[in-house]
């Protein structure tokens, strides 16, 4: 009788071990640091944009990040500066909330191009290049490479979905995706980004706005889609949308007006 309970309770150990690593699958190795150099520098403008300090700092959170966030390939291979630059795009909105990590991700899964709302990357509707999955896949962003190394690769370019999905993630870490990231925004300014954000939709819908349309679809979607606007091409943006671009600068606490970074931490994170 014992002899069967010691190994019934061996068995039922066996089983949390086993659903223990497959839950939390073991982390690659960290990239090389003089990789993640080489990367940043040749790659990323925002981290060329920042003084030697700031690099540094910006060089620890990446690779904190990907100590805890698996970086997967689905029927491609994901290499180490695949994987910087995805860290590279989660950074880059947090880079002024100091000892803020993201609460609501565990795993990107990198697809070699676009694919379709049912995850399928053959077939019709493969349409989409970036998304943040819910259900099943709460926790877990999905990204095309092709679109990851265009989107870094093209300075003229006012988007990137990898920052757009991770704008996402800060929006939907106060319990909502509303467009209003409160986690982050001033409490003075909620009612003037909602003021804005419709009047920058309507701008768009009547064609006097360069601003990308898909930026109409939600409050949600407006947020990711500035935010692009706002990190890719902020001179751009501050000529052809001061108002906006202010508000901006009070959302990600990021900006010429009060130095590039003030190094805030959101009110949620100082207690």
């Amino acid at each position: 009788m014992q002899l069967i309970i010691v190994l019934i309770l061996i068995g039922l150990f066996s089983a949390v071990i086993f659903l223990v690593f497959k839950a939390k699958p073991k982390p690659l190795p960290l990239p090389e640091i003089m990789m993640v150099k080489k990367t940043l520098t040749e790659q990323v403008a925002f981290y060329q944009g920042l003084n030697d300090a700031e690099k540094t700092d910006f060089e620890i959170r990446l690779l904190a990040f990907l100590e805890k966030v698996r970086i997967t390939g689905v029927k491609t291979v994901v290499s180490d500066a695949d994987r910087v630059l995805v860290a590279a795009a989660a950074i880059i909105p947090i880079f002024a909330f100091k000892g803020w990590e993201y609460p609501n991700i565990h795993e990107v899964l990198v697809y070699p191009g676009s694919f379709n709302t049912d995850f399928a990357i053959r077939g019709e509707g493969r349409n989409v290049l970036g998304m943040v999955g819910n259900g099943p896949m709460k926790d877990v962003m999905i990204l095309s490479k092709q679109d990851l190394h265009q989107d870094f690769s093209d300075p003229h370019s006012p988007s990137n979905t990898a920052v757009h999905e991770f704008v996402h993630l800060i929006d939907a870490a106060d319990g909502d995706t509303d467009g209003c990231p409160r986690t982050f925004i001033p409490p003075q300014y909620v009612v003037p980004w909602l003021k804005r954000i419709h009047q920058e939709i309507r701008l768009i819908k009547m064609g006097e706005s360069d601003i990308n349309p898909y930026a109409t679809t939600s409050e949600a979607e407006f947020l990711a889609v500035a935010a692009e606007y706002f990190f890719e091409q902020p001179d751009r943006m501050q000529e052809k949308h001061p108002e906006l671009y202010d508000l901006l600068v009070q959302v990600f606490m990021q900006g010429k007006k009060q130095g590039r970074f003030s190094g805030k931490l959101p009110e949620e994170q100082k207690k």
